[in-house]
């Protein structure tokens, strides 16, 4: 206790050392007296020439306004919404375990078979996780009809409630940014929401693909970075999602049987703006990392056909180091400009004293201090790509159970939805009211090539209804998972 009170204490005095001596100065200042009286000041101003004053009124205006007109404008997330499933889709384990055992290409390979059932079992889902149409059909429905058919689904159904919880309409919107990774039709998404939203002809428009389960941040980025630049009262509309009906894999390797195994039907959208009115989050720092000049991270994620020509995704069997490794350097550029102070200069102090003990013992194996994040945020949305992915951030970055609830609670009840899944995490933090005016939310995304993907939020209105996607069993979470392992 008396250790976390000291602790406590610490980072409120470095955090404010400016606040303070800037204190101290003010004091000091009104005990001795101010040198210059209002009388001299009134004098002073009144001996100048009027048109000397006026010039230079005008010249400190010019100053402000050329200043404010260079610095990038301030972006906020106006809304957002999710899609959530109706129950007809829901796919219960003893409905995934029949199917496993009707699918010819399984029943030849016995030992894929009892990997696909262990691993159903283990993966952190729940009953609840759903998959489109086409999953239900044996054998599954790969058709363009049926990508076609959940496309529309889910995205339009995420578009409509993002719409329905905001006061933007259709006719606001400016830029629209749509990400999938693997299923790109003709025409492409964007000129679907076009078509069906009817938007203005001069809207802008970008299709992502291939970026895989990072894509929305990716999004949500680029973005950021249109809106700097734009025009006041700009608006762009943002949606994510991964289209399963045009991926499943037909096939028995074992590294490529697990997307059929971990991911669900899910999509999001959100809204984004330059000006403060109805913002409900304000965008912070955004941090992206490549890895992909690596051969073993460039192919940790890799679409290919196995020994058999069958189409699938090759996931590697590294891929939780990987992502591992890809968030450790993306902490190298985004901890300094979200950590406060104090824990900066822990950081210092720790480097410095591991240089002076490989100097003097040649001890180069000193462990460097790791900073508390918890001490920049209150909220962390980290992408649940699986259940080892999760835990492997958690103890990277020293993190609670509590911490990483959001994270478990979407994986047990949505399952991995791809480049979507952060944002039903933030919907779980918002449905259980623990969303506060000022809170902090660190959002990190893995994808496809290899690459980590940070963003910073702050809470300008916290949501007036929070059901959102977990609107009917928020209520029955957090659930106690089994403590096994993949």
């Amino acid at each position: 206790m008396a250790t976390k009170l000291l602790k406590t204490w610490y980072h409120l005095v470095v955090s404010n050392f400016l606040a303070i001596v800037a204190m101290a100065f003010a004091t000091a200042v009104l005990r001795r007296g101010w040198p210059f009286s209002i009388d001299g000041l009134a004098g002073w101003l009144h001996a100048q020439r009027p048109v000397h004053l006026a010039t230079a009124v005008i010249l400190m205006a010019a100053v402000a306004k050329l200043w404010r007109a260079r610095r990038p404008r301030d972006v906020y997330l106006v809304e957002y919404g999710c899609f959530r499933p109706r129950p007809c889709f829901r796919a219960p384990f003893a409905t995934c375990r029949e199917h496993v055992h009707l699918l010819p290409y399984l029943l030849a390979d016995k030992e894929s078979l009892s990997f696909a059932i262990r691993l159903l079992e283990r993966s952190g889902l729940g009953e609840e996780t759903c998959v489109p149409y086409s999953y239900h059909y044996m054998p599954p429905d790969c058709s363009l009809d049926a990508a076609r058919e959940e496309t529309e689904l889910v995205i339009f159904s995420a578009i409509d409630d993002v719409f329905a919880r905001s006061t933007v309409t259709p006719a606001d919107i400016d830029v629209l940014i749509v990400n999938c990774s693997i299923f790109t039709p003709t025409p492409v998404f964007v000129d679907m929401v076009v078509n069906r939203y009817k938007l203005r002809a001069g809207v802008q428009s970008l299709n992502l693909s291939g970026m895989g389960c990072g894509a929305g941040l990716v999004a949500i980025g680029l973005a950021r970075n249109l809106l700097q630049v734009a025009a006041p009262g700009t608006h762009v509309l943002t949606v994510s999602t991964e289209i399963l009906s045009s991926q499943y894999y037909v096939g028995s390797e074992r590294a490529m049987l697990l997307p059929n195994c971990l991911f669900r039907m899910g999509a999001a959208a959100t809204i984004l703006t330059n000006t403060a009115e109805c913002a409900r989050f304000k965008l912070g720092r955004i941090v992206r990392t490549m890895t992909a000049a690596r051969d073993a991270d460039y192919r940790c994620i890799f679409q290919e056909e196995d020994d058999k020509g069958i189409r699938g995704v090759r996931l590697s069997k590294d891929l939780t180091a990987t992502a591992g490794n890809a968030l450790k350097r993306n902490i190298v550029a985004f901890g300094p400009l979200v950590l406060p102070v104090s824990e900066q200069l822990l950081v210092a102090l720790s480097l410095l004293k591991r240089k002076l003990l490989s100097r003097r013992r040649g001890d180069s194996k000193v462990r460097l201090y790791r900073p508390d994040f918890r001490t920049a945020f209150e909220h962390f949305c980290i992408h649940a790509g699986g259940r080892a992915v999760i835990d492997e951030v958690q103890r990277g970055l020293g993190l609670s159970d509590e911490d990483v609830e959001a994270s478990r609670m979407t994986l047990h009840r949505f399952g991995n939805t791809s480049s979507s899944l952060v944002l039903y995490e933030l919907a779980y933090a918002e449905a259980k009211g623990r969303m506060r005016k000022g809170d902090r939310v660190w959002m990190i995304s893995f994808g496809a090539g290899f690459e980590c993907s940070c963003v910073a939020l702050e809470c300008v209105r916290p949501a007036a209804d929070a059901g959102g996607p977990w609107a009917d069993c928020i209520h029955r979470y957090p659930v106690q998972l089994p403590d096994v392992a993949i």
